[in-house]
């Protein structure tokens, strides 16, 4: 019985962690097998999230079609999913040429995109751009620039392939956001106020497609990030501001991105926020107790502007 008792625990903790492996390795298994021969879309595929998101539906059998910028870095992409993967097993990638912020040029793109093969089933709206500065600080121009990046480009496009699933009544639409669709972060007012807006229009679109059987997904990280960051040295927890905020600016990785989007997609999961407590009891404080989250992103601008002042 003593050696059984001291046995106990660490089989089962074994015994849990292999239910756990075994849990995540059939659905990712079944998460392959949905996007399996599907047409899955993917714009700004070269940024690292869009890298991350080609790779895992590419090995999923998905017949990719990748939007970019630039050609050079389409074909690095390329020559990077076919030289890793079983030719036999995987399509190879379709690449487009598109500018998400030419709203003018989408149209034609959009029809270059269907030609691919004739039919969309999967659309990730990835593509996305960023400012940081006061308000006053911003340019109009600039503001509208982030407002073509982040709404108008992914609507229009949205709006051009919808017609071909509405017809073939199947489909998905999954937008890649962010967690300041939800919550608002001084000195990044544009790029939230164009997240805000994101929501707002697939929110809508999701309750008008369910006629079609077309599902409406969104996928809002904290922040995505190249690299796990740590938190810089100083008396940081001294202040409500810092500690608060900077949990927010804790980012996730491509890769778990990628690995979401995968899952959200074969669950057909309406909306997904990927942030660790203090962000996401942000959203729920903003929601609940807007006094209290105002109260502290104010706090949070007067130590700013006295750092400053101090420096």
């Amino acid at each position: 019985m003593g050696i059984f008792s001291v046995l106990a625990l660490p089989l089962l903790l074994l015994g849990i962690s292999g239910i756990i492996y075994i849990y995540q390795s059939v659905r990712w298994l079944l998460s392959k097998s949905a996007v399996q021969n599907k047409v899955v879309v993917i714009t700004d595929a070269i940024s690292g999230l869009g890298k991350e998101c080609s790779r895992v539906f590419h090995a999923g059998g998905a017949r990719l079609v990748l939007c970019g910028r630039t050609w050079e870095k389409l074909e690095a992409l390329y020559d990077a999913l076919i030289s890793v993967t079983d030719p036999t097993m995987t399509y190879a990638p379709k690449l487009i040429l598109l500018d998400i912020t030419d709203i003018s040029c989408i149209q034609d793109v959009a029809k270059e995109i269907l030609n691919c093969y004739g039919c969309v089933d999967i659309l990730i709206n990835n593509a996305s751009m960023k400012v940081k500065g006061a308000v006053q600080s911003i340019s109009l121009e600039l503001d509208k620039k982030i407002m073509d990046a982040n709404y108008f480009g992914p609507i229009t496009l949205t709006k051009a392939i919808l017609p071909n699933m509405i017809s073939r009544r199947t489909g998905q639409i999954v937008l890649i956001n962010s967690i300041q669709g939800k919550i608002g972060i001084p000195f990044r007012a544009a790029y939230a106020a164009s997240k805000h807006a994101a929501v707002g229009f697939f929110d809508c679109l999701r309750a008008e497609m369910e006629e079609f059987d077309i599902s409406v997904s969104t996928v809002s990280p904290t922040f995505i990030c190249s690299y796990h960051r740590q938190p810089a040295p100083g008396n940081w927890e001294a202040s409500i501001w810092k500690f608060f905020f900077r949990k927010v600016s804790y980012g996730v990785h491509p890769v778990e991105v990628a690995e979401e989007v995968l899952a959200t997609v074969s669950r057909k999961k309406q909306e997904v926020l990927m942030a660790n407590p203090i962000p996401r009891a942000a959203v729920y404080i903003r929601t609940f107790f807007p006094e209290l989250f105002f109260a502290i992103v104010a706090s949070g601008i007067r130590e700013k502007l006295k750092t400053e002042e101090e420096n």
